[in-house]
């Protein structure tokens, strides 16, 4: 009787450790994939100014609503986008967000987006001014003048969003005085397919909110999960709210903290999903491995930059990146937040 018992609890353990290796195999592989396919930007050159203190990331949301290639979208997800013709919106980065991984936990600075700066990296002149979101489009706009007409249209658009990265890259680091190591970036488009792929959201809202006509929010108060589309609208909503469109980087920073944690409590078990949209909608730094830098953010502390001037928003970036500042373990990942 004895043998048949450890004989089963043998059978069982074997079954047991073969699920688990398999399941590390696939989550290992779909690492791989998404690491591998990722399409890579050499916008940031080698030999550029690197931080000494730790990592900082520019996370770039686009306005466009066009695909990567700049071919149109299906009907269905341009419906799903409620923002209008698929040429409105431009190529402004109307999300910029300053990551920075360190030893202590992880810290993300908002850049509102209509600031008014000096534009760096803008083909065919010297810096101009304009609003710091502007940077990118008018690089793109600006690069795409000078090429024959013989280019491809796929490749034009590449070329083009590389010269925009360069110059949204420049402006920022020239903004706020340190350095930019990597960039992320992810149109409204793969936005989209990013909140399908993990099946929305979970957010508070301190209160009821409508927003019919712009981004089609139409949210509750209280804790909640959003559907993908629901996501997009409550990201995209700043009419309606106490502030404007600082209150929309609020949200923002609340989706950015919600996908860390879902990253970090799923871990390699939530990255299958994502291998198909990284592969087609994000684009990171050429040599940088994102999806480890993602686990390091469940924890970060987020904060707004002023509408007060370069000069001030240099000082308020100073304030929070000084590498004298506490350091310490990560935080622990905190409830969802609420946010207006």
């Amino acid at each position: 009787m004895r043998s048949k018992f450890y004989a089963v609890l043998r059978a069982t353990w074997v079954v047991m450790s073969a699920a688990v290796l398999v399941a590390a195999g696939v989550a290992w592989s779909a690492y791989q994939e998404v690491d591998t396919g990722v399409r890579r930007s050499q916008a940031i050159p080698p030999d550029a100014p690197r931080s000494t203190s730790g990592t900082n990331v520019l996370v770039m949301g686009l306005t466009t609503r066009r695909n990567a290639d700049g071919t149109t979208p299906p009907q269905e997800v341009l419906d799903a986008l409620h923002a209008g013709d698929v040429d409105r919106g431009g190529y402004n980065a109307n999300t910029l967000v300053l990551l920075h991984l360190g030893a202590g936990p992880a810290v993300a600075l908002s850049i509102p987006r209509d600031n008014e700066v000096a534009l760096l990296g803008i083909p065919g002149g010297g810096p101009r001014r304009g609003k710091v979101k502007e940077a990118y489009g008018r690089a793109k706009e600006a690069l795409e003048r000078t090429l024959p007409a013989t280019v491809p249209a796929a490749e034009a658009e590449w070329l083009g969003r590389e010269a925009g990265r360069r110059a949204q890259v420049l402006t920022v680091q020239a903004l706020l005085g340190v350095p930019v190591d990597h960039l992320v970036e992810v149109s409204m488009v793969g936005f989209h397919h990013l909140t399908t792929a993990l099946g929305g959201i979970d957010v508070c809202l301190n209160r009821a909110t409508r927003d019919p006509s712009y981004s089609g929010a139409d949210f509750p108060a209280g804790v909640q999960h959003l559907t993908p589309a629901q996501t997009l609208a409550f990201v995209r909503q700043r009419h309606g709210l106490p502030r404007g469109d600082l209150d929309r980087v609020r949200r923002q920073q609340a989706f950015l903290g919600a996908l860390a944690r879902r990253v970090g409590q799923e871990g390699p078990a939530s990255l299958a999903a994502l291998v198909e949209v990284a592969e087609h909608h994000v684009v990171v730094s050429e040599g940088w491995d994102a999806l480890a830098a993602l686990r390091d953010v469940s924890g970060a502390t987020f904060h707004t930059l002023p509408l007060d001037g370069e000069q001030a928003l240099r000082e308020a970036a100073a304030a929070v990146l000084d590498p004298r500042g506490s350091s310490g373990p990560p935080a622990a990942p905190s409830p969802v937040p609420c946010v207006d």
